[in-house]
């Protein structure tokens, strides 16, 4: 029980009673009210500096994967006065391609691992993805929060596999993907993400865009509020990561907004803020240069 009562303490130090129904009109006063404001060309540069680039399809190939990861080294030539994307995101298996082949210097190469997307796996198996992942030059990791263990009120192998997987890491930044859209609640959605940086996320991610819904501006609000009373308590600065179902530039301008709203400006860069999606970079590029433009 000593355990168990570990993670509730932990809880117990976060509001984490949450009413849907506020959390829902909370955050249509701020899509209302400020992301108007946010409607800039300026932001939009930002937002693809932001830009998680990636490839998680079944037919992804060797060869899929180097004409992706070429578009964004011919990109910087391109467009030298804007901003290449982020990261590129692959399954573990393309990591030494994107490696090998990125020429790019500060574009991230992130891996999902520990069997992405349901993360239903031993774990000696999501730690010997995630380890080769790193070894074939993956400088972040993308993890599936076990949520089934987590909705079954198991918080103790939640926390430790979630320790077990950023311990293997070591350096390397992990992320850790909270599938809001099958949590159910603001509630679990606040437990979820204080429990993930409790075990040492470096950033908490909505979805893995496998399932619907996925992100959600109010799984986003939630997320950061849960993000910045953290950071409040422990001085330790998280990143915020939404991703699947981001669609529309005015879907960045909401989740950019949020952020900007909950966490402030010192969340307002892209080591602090990612999109992850594959559509959007076309999309906020065609409006950056005023005319319809299919790039990646």
């Amino acid at each position: 029980m000593s355990e168990l009562t570990k993670y509730d303490e932990a809880l117990s130090k976060y509001n984490t009673a949450l009413d849907d129904e506020k959390v829902k009109a909370e955050v249509a006063k701020i899509i209302e009210k400020k992301v108007p404001e946010n409607d800039t060309l300026e932001v939009k540069k930002f937002l693809m500096g932001s830009v998680e680039l990636t490839t998680l399809k079944s037919t992804d190939s060797e060869e899929s994967v180097l004409a992706f990861t070429e578009k964004v080294n011919k990109f910087e030539d391109a467009y030298p006065d804007l901003p290449h994307v982020a990261t590129i995101c692959v399954y573990p298996c393309f990591a030494s391609i994107v490696s090998q082949s990125l020429e790019v210097e500060g574009v991230e190469i992130a891996c999902v691992s520990g069997s992405f997307p349901s993360s239903q796996a031993l774990i000696e198996v999501k730690v010997a993805e995630t380890a080769l992942a790193v070894k074939d030059g993956a400088t972040e990791i993308d993890i599936v929060m076990s949520v089934g263990k987590f909705l079954s009120g198991d918080y103790e192998t939640v926390c430790d596999e979630i320790s077990e997987l950023k311990a293997t890491c070591g350096e390397k930044k992990m992320k850790v993907i909270l599938e809001t859209g099958l949590l159910g609640s603001a509630t679990n959605i606040k437990k979820a993400s204080i429990l993930a940086m409790y075990a040492g996320a470096d950033y908490i991610k909505t979805s893995t865009g496998k399932e619907n819904p996925a992100a959600t501006p109010e799984a986003a609000y939630v997320m950061c509020q849960a993000i910045k009373e953290y950071y409040d308590k422990t001085g330790i600065q998280i990143g915020f990561k939404p991703a699947g179902g981001l669609n529309t530039v005015h879907d960045a301008l909401v989740y950019y907004t949020i952020v900007k709203e909950v966490l402030g400006e010192k969340w307002l860069t892209n080591q602090w803020l990612r999109l992850g999606t594959s559509r959007l970079a076309n999309l906020l590029l065609s409006e950056v240069l005023g005319s319809e433009t299919k790039f990646f």
